[in-house]
């Protein structure tokens, strides 16, 4: 039976909450196979583009956004997208972490690397990209990823991510929540949610219990009472083609593109996020510059 993977968005009755809880159980395990990643760089990445799907609840029409993080541990470079209809991907720079800290630090923050930056690109249909960055404050992906949140964009929020495997290494549950505090939110409305919110089972722990996103923003939001904004159903998917490769090479250097197309054999290009090959002959390579 294939995984769900859904994403529901709510406001608080009084307007001063806003809420986002997904399930991403089944895109993990596909990036996971697509990525190769071992046990803590499942985690990681799966943390990252969990956290994308949820901020990208806030998309419209054409829009898109990229979360990357970039730090000092073996991983170097994580990178998740989506769109505001809800496709996901994700790749990683090196799908290996490593040995596991001797010291009982987290391993996933060792992977990502303490000192390194969250990099936020929105691409809002304007003239240029929105971008923005934070060091990384735990490296943690989902108080990173709160921590952007409160201090760029000004809106206080609590995010919840996680990832569960199976003794094989597998995604057994992935999900996560976003909760925002609106202006006009009151002092003793926050105070509540901040105690709701440490009291609750990890989220990994809630969605292995057969929980779905709206039972999860009920328990967060206990007693807050809340309407459903809406749902849609999350899914991997690429945009790499062929045009959009053949744009790519036809923006390298002419000295690189001569030097490509000197070669005896064919140059194949591999999309890092779905591993998808495209193949060109050096006369075709020979051709772009026409």
């Amino acid at each position: 039976m294939p995984e769900k993977n859904q994403l529901i968005r709510i406001l608080s009755d009084d307007g001063t909450l806003r809420g986002m809880a997904a399930e991403t159980t089944g895109i993990i395990e596909e990036i996971r196979v697509l990525q190769q990643t071992d046990p803590v760089a499942t985690i990681a990445l799966g943390r990252l583009a969990t956290g994308t799907a949820l901020m990208g609840a806030l998309l419209k029409n054409r829009e898109r956004l990229a979360l990357m993080m970039e730090g000092n541990g073996p991983l170097r470079k994580l990178h998740a997208e989506t769109d505001a209809d809800g496709s996901l991907r994700a790749s990683i720079a090196n799908p290996l972490s490593g040995p596991p800290p001797e010291d009982g630090s987290s391993a996933v923050a060792r992977a990502i690397g303490k000192a390194g930056f969250l990099h936020v690109i929105k691409d809002l249909g304007l003239k240029e990209p929105y971008r923005s960055m934070v060091q990384l404050q735990t490296s943690e992906v989902g108080e990173d990823i709160a921590f952007y949140l409160t201090s760029s964009e000004q809106v206080p929020s609590a995010v919840a991510v996680g990832v569960l495997l199976d003794a094989e290494g597998r995604v057994e549950a992935a999900g996560g929540f976003l909760i925002q505090a609106l202006p006009g939110c009151p002092d003793a409305t926050l105070e509540k949610l901040e105690q709701t919110l440490n009291a609750l089972p990890p989220i990994t722990a809630l969605l292995q219990s057969g929980r779905t996103p709206e039972q999860v923003l009920d328990q967060a939001l206990r007693d807050i009472p809340y309407h459903t904004l809406g749902r849609c159903e999350l899914r991997f998917r690429c945009n790499c083609s062929l045009p959009r490769v053949t744009t790519m090479l036809r923006g390298l250097p002419e000295e690189d593109r001569r030097e490509l197309a000197a070669r005896d054999e064919p140059t194949t290009i591999t999309c890092e996020y779905c591993r998808k090959t495209y193949s060109f002959s050096p006369e075709e390579l020979a051709g772009l510059g026409d």
